[in-house]
């Protein structure tokens, strides 16, 4: 782990260095009761009563990606995002992996927005199904055995992950499903490094106009409008 901050790797080193410091802030001002709820909703977790009585914290839709729910959660996202992280940023490019990361977080949490209204939820999960899905989809439109290979075991990852979703309390389906949908869109409307006439031009304003429409029509589902 000595090269968790590695240069080669920018983005996916800067994601876990702001979700590092945001659980150490957490720890350090609450005396360890971190994961109380309103340790967490002040930090910035995905709390749809909050973005529906005060319009202007939209701004959830994004922190959530980087607050967890204890020691158990924030480490085994963070070894996720090491790992899964690496592997993604290398195949789509710096600059496209950071909007990856965050729009299927946003998207996760969208989804989180509309189909579990009350609940205060967070964590970068919603990312992180989000770039499985991304590989996953890769695999069917890519020639590059290396990322062929990927999507499969990411597959299997993702299929055993969902299950899991669905029979552990406790964990969001929603979020996961909502990453996971997210990164399918972004998968097509990001080009990967040499593969740039993976998908054709109109395939990806397709994905554009299909991943905005479905983000507005969430969001209004959401605020009750």
């Amino acid at each position: 782990m000595k090269e968790i901050f590695d240069r080669r790797y920018p983005v996916t080193s800067f994601f876990l260095l702001v979700t590092a410091l945001v659980f150490l802030l957490m720890l350090v001002t609450t005396g360890g009761n971190f994961d109380r709820a309103d340790t967490l909703f002040r930090f910035g977790a995905m709390y749809g009563p909050a973005i529906r009585l005060f319009p202007e914290q939209v701004w959830r839709l994004f922190s959530a990606i980087f607050v967890h729910i204890g020691w158990e959660h924030f480490i085994v996202n963070m070894l996720s995002l090491y790992y899964l992280g690496r592997q993604v940023e290398e195949i789509f490019g710096s600059k496209q992996f950071f909007f990856l990361y965050l729009l299927s977080g946003m998207m996760g949490n969208l989804f989180v927005f509309v189909f579990s209204p009350k609940s205060l939820e967070a964590g970068a999960s919603t990312s992180l199904y989000g770039l499985f899905a991304a590989i996953i989809i890769l695999r069917y439109a890519t020639r590059n055995p290396y990322i062929q290979q990927l999507g499969q075991s990411y597959l299997t990852l993702f299929v055993i992950n969902i299950i899991g979703s669905v029979l552990i309390p406790g964990i969001s389906l929603a979020g996961h499903v909502g990453g996971a949908v997210g990164g399918a869109f972004l998968a097509v409307i990001f080009p990967v490094r040499g593969e740039r006439r993976m998908y054709s031009s109109s395939q990806r304003l397709g994905a554009v106009v299909l991943f905005v429409g479905l983000a507005v029509l969430l969001f209004y589902k959401g605020m009750g409008l």
